[in-house]
């Protein structure tokens, strides 16, 4: 008798068919009978690895990949299919066929294998806790066919290798990504060097750039974080057969480790910490990402001072924006204008000219010209159809052909820049005194297109804000009814900083606009639920400072003014007219202001690791900062500092840099924060002063703190403190020697004088750090905290110093404050002036 199903039990039928699909593979392994599509993954025996389908980011392709099963952002470390992705997970399958690993599309057809002569022995693939693919033959499972280990992607994976096959005359290689969602192969890759042992990183496998210098035993010797043997085991073997580095990690249970050449050229150690759920930086070579070669691509040229690195000369533009967006500068910039060739034609505008690019390290590939002058160099360069740019400097006249290659914009004043010209067509120098093209036509176009734009926002604007208005007549109470509000009302608007204005509070300074967004008030209280106090992060010479969560999951620190606080008012007038108009990687971002009602906030970017105080003078979590972080910490702070005196559109003193007002993202970078005692220097001002003192005991500069003067000196002065204080883990208020009640820098002169400064390395950097990497750290200190502002040096100097590896630095002289103190007062300014990563700023009237 036929028995038929009913169909309400028919999904539960599916389901249980869909679960038996899956359980039918092993957990770690693929037998030959079986297959694996769509959500299903295989997990290794520990749970270490999983391997299935996946897709990188917005990206519409799917590959096969392994990756971290614990790690809660999925991090691929292996990618089968890279350059074939699939579009349907779910009709593709990866399978034992014909005695190899192949992945077949949804036409069925294969687009990857692992390519074995075929054997009449059953195979399977394992996944092991190592994040190894093993393809086993049945009858002997002691030697791999075939190992994913063998074939790395970008990811180098401890008890893997990297090296070369003497026999068969091959290299294995680690290749970047193309970009963070394109696993394609990039153009770094990552090899070792046959002649001297070592690994190189190179561009098209064709320019090298970087070196780890050759194996001496125990590390390679560019590579100094390798000493960290108490966290890694490193052997190199090299025999008849091969040669190849691998590493291995001596404690499993608690240290998850990859190295992995990412798509900006650099290779990355990175240590996984599941306490807070995040990757971070070990060490990274090259140290600056503008060492890659040629990272901007041609006509791109490199900053590290700023974000994004890269940007295309004035007259070009990217060559794919969407590459571009994805952080993929290899790509590189193109011409807006064709090039007119020929000098004949300049008087009439319609020719070539120069773009000046002033502090240019310069492109490759250049020749020289025997020539008396720059006219001659500039005429000479002209007349040519293929130069494309020239220089003249002390060493001659320099011209170059065809694309340029590897630029380098250097900070201002940098000593070992040199001036570019790039030639353009005289076209892109043709500026409208409005700025608009001289086609009439167009002119009319753009004209009409930007009025009917600001006619409809003003419309929208007015019917915005009649709703929001009955909205909040209708809702009567709206902090009573605040937790039902569910978008962020971000806003760009002047009016309520233009009532702020009229009401006397912000003069006539304020007038010139707010560069950020207007956040309503509701929008904060519902983000941080009503100012709880679960969600206050600290106290500050502001006032209390909030973590706050808004629709999507953005994270915000909100500073707020309370009503009727005397302290802090300017201090808020001062950032949100100010430090909106900073763009630096390393000062933090302001996001948007709110003054509405009684208050007054700055909301900024939420920074996981808070303060660099609570890192550096906290047993536990100071061993987290070797040597290598502590000192890309120390770069990181200098080039925040040279942007804020020498590259900003403003001469900006900070007057108040201290390590508590040092935030650190989830990498580690450090981002200077608190603006609100900056101060602003217009034309050729050099120093000013003050009648009321403010800022940090400590940190203040000698003349600042007894004749109340302030430069650029000031800030260098207290860099050279926070510097002291970040590689020797001590406060500079702390008691060092009792007897003679030195500060921190007059302990650090001490021992310097007795040329004993090694005494300050801390025990956990002396595996991490070499001593004369220290010591330079050392004197470039010492120099910063000299007594004499004119014998400090600036921070583009100071930059340079601590990026030299060779020569010698000046010897410092004595610094300041280093004279006996009273016990007593040392005590009471040894308290910690912080909590939860906010500081209490002092002030002082004179």
């Amino acid at each position: 008798m036929e028995s038929k199903v009913n169909p309400r039990f028919m999904p539960f039928l599916i389901l249980q068919l869909i679960l038996m699909t899956h359980i039918c593979l092993g957990a770690d392994t693929i037998f030959a009978n079986q297959s694996l599509s769509g959500a299903q993954t295989i997990v290794s025996a520990g749970g270490v690895y999983a391997l299935g389908f996946f897709k990188p980011g917005t990206s519409s392709n799917y590959y096969v990949g392994i990756w971290y099963h614990r790690v809660l952002k999925q991090t691929v470390v292996w990618v089968a299919n890279r350059e074939k992705p699939v579009s349907d997970r779910f009709s593709s399958e990866l399978k034992i066929s014909d005695g190899n690993l192949v992945l077949f599309n949804e036409s069925k057809l294969p687009i990857w294998s692992t390519n074995l002569s075929s054997t009449s022995s059953p195979v399977h693939a394992v996944l092991l806790d190592n994040g190894n693919l093993v393809l086993n033959d049945g009858s002997n499972s002691s030697k791999p066919l075939w190992q994913s280990f063998d074939n790395p992607t970008d990811t180098f994976l401890p008890g893997s290798k990297i090296g070369y096959n003497k026999v068969t005359k091959t290299h294995q290689l680690l290749t970047s990504w193309k970009n963070s969602e394109d696993p394609s192969p990039g153009p770094f890759t990552l090899q070792l060097e046959e002649s001297d042992k070592s690994y190189i990183i190179a561009w098209n496998r064709t320019s090298q750039y970087w070196t780890s210098g050759a194996w001496n035993r125990r590390i390679f010797s560019l590579i100094p974080e390798m000493r960290l043997d108490y966290i890694y085991d490193f052997s190199f073997v090299d025999n008849d057969n091969e040669s190849y580095f691998t590493y291995s990690v001596k404690n499993t249970s608690t240290t998850i480790s990859r190295c992995v050449l990412g798509p900006s050229g650099q290779i990355k150690q990175l240590n996984y910490l599941p306490a807070v759920n995040k990757w971070t930086l070990f060490w990274a070579q090259p140290r600056q990402q503008c060492e890659v070669y040629p990272f901007c691509g041609v006509y791109g040229s490199c900053a590290e001072f700023s974000l994004p690195f890269c940007r295309c000369l004035m007259g070009f533009e990217p060559k794919s924006q969407s590459d571009w967006d994805l952080e993929d500068y290899s790509s590189g910039c193109k011409r807006r204008t064709k090039l007119q060739c020929g000098n004949e034609s300049l008087t009439n505008g319609q020719g070539d000219r120069f773009l000046k690019m002033p502090s240019m390290s310069l492109p490759e590939n250049k020749q020289s010209l025997r020539v008396g002058s720059t006219a001659e160099c500039e005429s000479s360069c002209l007349s040519k159809c293929s130069c494309t740019a020239y220089a003249y400097d002390d060493n001659g006249c320099s011209i170059w052909t065809g694309d340029l290659l590897n630029m380098k914009q250097l900070a201002a004043n940098d000593e070992i820049g040199t001036t570019l010209f790039v030639r353009l067509a005289a076209s892109e120098f043709q500026n409208h005194p409005k700025g608009f093209p001289h086609n009439r036509k167009l002119y009319i176009i753009l004209f009409g297109i930007i009025a009917a734009a600001v006619v409809s926002s003003c419309i929208a604007c007015s019917v915005y804000y009649l709703r929001r208005k009955n909205m909040v007549k209708k809702q009567g109470n709206r902090r009573s009814n605040i937790q039902g509000y569910q978008q962020l009302s971000l806003y760009k608007s002047e009016r309520q900083i233009t009532d702020f204005i009229l009401s006397g509070q912000l003069k006539e300074d304020g007038k010139k606009g707010i560069n950020v967004p207007f956040v309503a008030l509701e929008s904060i209280l519902a983000a941080t639920d009503n100012f709880s106090e679960a969600n206050k992060l600290g106290q500050g010479g502001f006032g209390p400072v909030y973590k706050g969560k808004f629709p999507g999951g953005q994270e915000i620190a909100i500073k707020r003014l309370s009503s009727g606080s005397g302290q802090g008012l300017q201090e808020f007038k001062n950032e949100v007219l100010l430090i909106a108009k900073l763009q630096h990687r390393n000062l933090v971002r302001l996001l948007g202001y709110c003054v509405e009602e009684n208050e007054q906030m700055l909301l900024y970017e939420f920074m996981s690791n808070k303060s660099l105080d609570l890192f550096i003078f906290d047993q536990k979590l100071s061993a987290l900062l070797n040597w290598e972080i502590r000192l890309n910490i120390v770069m990181g702070i200098a080039r925040g500092l040279l942007y804020l005196h020498h590259d900003s559109r403003l001469t900006i003193i900070h007057r108040d840099l201290k390590t508590s007002n040092v935030l650190l993202d989830e990498e580690m970078n450090p981002k200077i924060s608190d603006f609100g005692l900056a101060r602003i220097f217009g034309g050729k001002q050099t120093e000013a002063s003050t009648n009321k003192i403010v800022g940090t005991y400590g940190y203040m500069s000698p003349e600042y703190a007894l004749d109340g003067l302030f430069s650029i000196k000031s800030d260098v002065f207290s860099f050279g403190v926070v510097t002291l204080e970040i590689i020797t883990g001590k406060r500079n208020t702390g008691l060092y020697q009792s007897e003679q009640a030195l500060s921190l820098i007059g302990y650090v002169w001490k021992l310097w004088k007795e040329n004993s400064a090694l005494d300050l390395m801390e025990a956990t950097l002396s595996e991490t750090c070499t001593a004369d990497e220290f010591l330079r750290c050392i004197n470039v200190g010492l120099l910063c905290v000299q007594e004499d502002p004119n014998d400090r040096p600036t921070m583009s100097n100071a930059l340079v110093m601590l990026r030299s590896e060779t020569g010698s630095l000046p010897s410092p002289k004595q610094p300041a404050f280093i004279v006996k103190r009273s016990l007593s007062c040392l005590a009471a300014s040894a308290k910690p002036l912080s909590n939860n990563g906010l500081t209490n700023t002092l002030s002082e009237g004179r």
